[in-house]
């Protein structure tokens, strides 16, 4: 769940890198509170969720792109149906470069202790 928090915290910063497991556990949270609000035929809420998490799901996948040296606007490969869906998948489950790049510093290192 701290996952799922840090990226409303970050609601719309689309700079910087995102490491696989935010991204994921984000995904997977929403994805979870999405069927629960489905299940209890809460349409209109779950509507409403949607709408409240769009720009920290973008954001979040901009940086997670990012991470893999990709730029956010990739996800506009989205719009192509299926395909981009596929597409995104793949660049989303690459490992992140594993220094630094354009968009910053790599996140699993940040907090570490450097020797």
């Amino acid at each position: 769940m701290e996952w799922y928090i840090t990226v409303l915290k970050k609601y719309a910063e689309f700079s910087g890198r995102a490491r696989r497991k935010e991204f994921w556990m984000f995904i997977l949270i929403n994805v979870i509170i999405s069927a629960v609000l489905s299940l209890l035929g809460a349409e209109l809420l779950s509507g409403l969720y949607s709408l409240a998490v769009l720009i920290p799901s973008l954001a979040v996948g901009a940086r997670r792109l990012h991470d893999t040296g990709r730029s956010g606007w990739w996800q506009l490969i989205y719009l192509v149906p299926l395909i981009g869906l596929i597409v995104m998948i793949v660049f989303t489950v690459q490992e992140g470069a594993t220094g630094d790049n354009k968009y910053g510093s790599n996140p699993k290192l940040e907090g570490a202790a450097v020797i």
